[in-house]
């Protein structure tokens, strides 16, 4: 994320142009993992109640259930962030994931990882560093919320209701990218838990590199 000056005439992109190699980021991780690693989880660490696969499926979900669900009426004002099958997608009744019987085989929820990560450029491309800096959204709190505030530089304020916070477009770009990173540094621990090796370099921004945050290992 860029810490330089930038004019609001310029386009998204300039602030987040990490997105452009987040999925192969991602994607190099868990590639060849089999299904008994992917499903692979522990009640003896919090970090672990998710396996792999619901970490990835979650990872895919939360950017519709944000740029569609909470942010579409005014990002895609005609409808046409071409997501299909939006329910199943971003309000399934699976835990903050797709719909698991849809959406399970690795390749299938890869393929909508990155069909998502796609839509979140696109929304960088064609919105303004103006726009994503003017509109906003109230973001309910709690004392997950509260710490993890502490790693947004600028686009989190705390709203006269104490329980809420504003967060500009902006940061809420950043949030998903935090969420990114954070569930990809916990799916690098699911797998040192079984003795394997990890792939990725995983930038050391987000929620996983705030102070207090759990980073411990199996």
């Amino acid at each position: 994320m860029t810490s330089q000056p930038v004019s609001d005439d310029s386009p998204g992109t300039v602030l987040f142009p990490e997105y452009a190699t987040l999925y192969d980021l991602i994607a190099a991780e868990v590639r060849d993992l089999t299904d008994e690693q992917l499903d692979f989880r522990s009640d003896e660490w919090g970090w672990a109640d998710w396996s792999i696969r619901v970490q990835l499926s979650h990872m895919a979900s939360l950017i519709p259930r944000w740029l569609v669900l909470r942010l579409g009426d005014t990002l895609f004002p005609d409808g046409d962030h071409g997501v299909d099958d939006v329910n199943a997608i971003a309000n399934s009744d699976f835990d903050r994931r797709m719909d698991d019987n849809k959406y399970h085989a690795l390749s299938v929820i890869l393929g909508k990882l990155k069909e998502f990560i796609v839509l979140a450029q696109r929304v960088l491309s064609e919105r303004n560093v103006g726009f994503l800096r003017a509109q906003s959204v109230i973001q309910q709190q709690n004392l997950q919320w509260q710490l993890m505030n502490k790693a947004h530089p600028t686009g989190v304020n705390l709203a006269d209701d104490p329980t809420k916070a504003v967060m500009l477009y902006e940061a809420v770009m950043r949030h998903i990218y935090f969420e990114e990173t954070t569930h990809l540094f916990n799916i690098q621990r699911i797998k040192r838990a079984q003795g394997l090796t990890t792939v990725s370099d995983v930038p050391k921004v987000g929620y996983w590199a705030i102070y207090g945050w759990d980073t411990s290992e199996a």
